[in-house]
């Protein structure tokens, strides 16, 4: 086995540990704090022609004041759809309609609300890190497997094994940042 297999196998590592980052940054994004933002109705997806489809394909989603989502459809007959899929979607809102658009007020969070959802990034970012030790350990295996089939010497395995954990380091750090910024948006007002 030569140095490319090794380096094949780290850009595994890194590949599948980005995957695992960007789903963490992914799922963070559609936990609400205090401001408007569209990605918290990534999630919401409205019985529209026949089918379920996501929010953003039937309606232009905008934020002209930073307490105010205004969900603007394609095709003014979905407005109803609309709303009540945002009403169905528990996200703790109350849309309203004037006809052409629907307005999606953004309520200030509870102190107690707060906390819960402070919890609920907790429990995402944690299960981001367990994916992202998950890939550790088969990557590490692997090289053990490398090793025991003598296709690899015990010094590349050692070297392997050391820049596995440092590729893992750097994900867990990346995945523990991107807690602290949510946690801030959260709990600072």
């Amino acid at each position: 086995m030569d140095v490319n297999d090794l380096k094949s196998l780290y850009a595994e590592v890194v590949k599948r540990m980005n995957i695992s980052l960007e789903h963490v940054r992914h799922e963070l994004s559609g936990v609400r704090s205090g401001r408007a933002s569209v990605t918290i109705l990534d999630n919401v997806h409205v019985d529209a022609y026949g089918s379920r489809m996501p929010l953003n394909q039937i309606a232009g989603l905008s934020i002209p004041e930073p307490t105010l989502i205004v969900a603007q459809p394609f095709d003014p007959s979905q407005l109803g759809a609309i709303e009540k899929a945002i009403r169905s979607a528990d996200l703790g809102l109350n849309p309203s309609n004037d006809g052409k658009v629907v307005r999606i007020p953004i309520p200030p969070l509870t102190d107690d609300r707060r906390k819960e959802l402070s919890r609920h990034v907790h429990k995402l970012a944690e299960e981001g890190r367990n994916a992202v030790r998950q890939v550790r350990r088969d990557g590490n295996d692997r090289l053990k497997k490398l090793l025991k089939d003598s296709q690899i010497s015990e010094d590349d395995e050692k070297k392997g094994l050391e820049e596995v954990q440092k590729i893992t380091d750097n994900h867990v750090r990346q995945i523990d940042e991107l807690q602290k910024k949510k946690d801030a948006d959260l709990l600072n007002r």
